[in-house]
């Protein structure tokens, strides 16, 4: 594997690490694809950092857990805003 890739793979498991963001912030910060983050924390990863790659598997773990929570907050929220919008 390429030096640059590892190196962008490590860095993307340190941060998810630290932040506990998701894959698609991730992607948007790095300014790469959604499929590229999750190739790079699923598979790369872990032919790089195995203890590593157990770590930030249990943090997207966690986001699939709560993924219907977030969907559910974000439609609460766009609903909210248009039903203020229709107020004004």
């Amino acid at each position: 594997m390429k030096n640059n890739i590892s190196e962008r793979v490590i860095n993307e498991a340190n941060y998810i690490i630290e932040t506990k963001k998701t894959i698609r912030e991730i992607a948007h910060i790095s300014n790469i694809s959604k499929s590229t983050v999750h190739k790079d924390l699923h598979e790369r990863l872990k032919n790089i950092d195995k203890n590593m790659y157990i770590r930030v598997k249990e943090i997207l773990k966690e986001h699939i857990e709560i993924r219907h929570i977030r969907g559910g907050e974000s439609t609460r929220q766009k609903y909210l805003k248009r039903k203020e919008i229709l107020d004004i």
